[in-house]
């Protein structure tokens, strides 16, 4: 049934036909240059050089200079063609996509085998004030050269034995309740930003999917789509609040959240926006950290972690393990908490051993009463 579903147009991908029925893809921003996208619409290749040319990559450009043969950019044009390319999904190409930009604008005409590696260390520890950019720059410049290195295109693997920054154990801070009631105090219902918030909070999609989910991905009540990261399908109950949410509005033609024109908005821009709504409203909470409070709030209610699963699209349950265990140490030290007030009101000798709680004399004195009862 969600294969069988009409997928909204990407945003900036606009579709030509020749007066002989052929059809052109391209892509425009705004005012700017067209850039011809190639190859059948929906497939990987389509979409990664899709996504390489929304992320401006000099590469998608339409008459760019090819690389010199043996260059890094050489070689990212060829790992481009390659399945292990395409096998990425279309979020991850995309974000590298964005850190390959950068790289190759500073280093494209090096060339690709005299990258060493205290060239990527010195990458990493640029970027270790923001660990999980250093993180996705090594996991970026890695896949590429292992790539090559079983291509045989090179014969080092620079990134080889480079240990990526540690993730933060926290991640995206959790909304709190109060946070939550502050955000809907400043943005009611009939507001863009209330809309963004309602549809992160109550759906629990990440901003990539967020921001491409309309009318067309709803049906008795229930949206259903596969997510971006993962490809995982999800099918989303649209509660009471959110269906009042969005029957306020304002929401564009392919997707609730849309800009002032009513055109979709790019996760990236869509981000910032909403930082800056949630900066009036005076919380520290951003986009990923409304879907951490919808799991936390789902799991302190009793959901299993296959049901956090189908729900958030998370293949594996270690993630939604996450959520299900800190629900259950709550419970855990709830009943414990119980338990420990009725033995202190049962037996005081029962709240901790003679060694730790008692004096010597109380020691003594507990010692004689078991030697009389036995």
């Amino acid at each position: 049934m969600i294969a069988a579903m009409s997928k909204p147009r990407p945003p900036y991908l606009q579709r030509h036909v020749t007066r002989h029925g052929t059809v052109f893809w391209y892509v425009r921003i705004g005012r700017g240059d067209r850039v011809r996208i190639r190859g059948k619409y929906g497939l990987p290749e389509f979409m990664a050089a899709y996504h390489a040319a929304v992320a401006g990559s000099p590469n998608a450009l339409a008459g760019a200079q090819k690389a010199s043969k043996g260059t890094l950019a050489w070689l990212a044009d060829r790992y481009r063609e390659t399945s292990a390319w395409a096998s990425l999904s279309a979020a991850t190409r995309r974000q590298r996509e964005n850190i390959l930009k950068h790289v190759l604008a500073a280093s494209g005409d090096v060339s690709a085998g005299d990258i060493a590696r205290k060239d990527i260390v010195a990458g990493v520890d640029r970027r270790r004030d923001r660990p999980a950019a250093a993180r996705h720059f090594l996991e970026t410049i890695r896949g590429l050269f292992q790539w090559a290195l079983d291509a045989e295109l090179v014969t080092v693997d620079p990134t080889q034995g480079i240990k990526a920054p540690r993730k933060s154990r926290d991640g995206h801070h959790t909304w709190t309740d109060d946070e939550i009631a502050a955000y809907e105090a400043r943005w009611p219902l009939g507001t863009r930003e209330r809309l963004a918030f309602d549809l992160l909070l109550y759906t629990g999609l990440r901003r990539g999917d967020v921001v491409t989910l309309g009318k067309q991905h709803v049906r008795n009540g229930v949206a259903m789509l596969r997510t971006e990261k993962t490809g995982e399908p999800v099918a989303i109950p649209i509660l009471p609040p959110l269906a009042a949410s969005i029957a306020a509005g304002p929401c564009g033609d392919l997707a609730f959240i849309a800009g002032d024109r009513g055109k979709p908005r790019v996760k990236e821009s869509f981000g910032t926006w909403f930082g800056e709504a949630c900066k009036a409203a005076g919380v520290p909470g951003r986009a990923h950290g409304l879907r951490k409070a919808g799991a936390t709030r789902a799991a302190n209610a009793g959901a299993t972690e296959h049901e956090l699963m189908a729900l958030y699209g998370w293949s594996e349950p270690r993630t939604a393990a996450i959520y299900t265990r800190k629900a259950n140490r709550q419970r855990l030290a709830a009943q414990a908490s119980a338990k420990i007030t009725a033995a202190q009101n049962a037996n005081v000798y029962a709240l901790t051993s003679e060694s730790d709680a008692l004096t010597d004399t109380q020691g003594v004195e507990n010692k004689g009463i078991k030697n009389a009862k036995q």
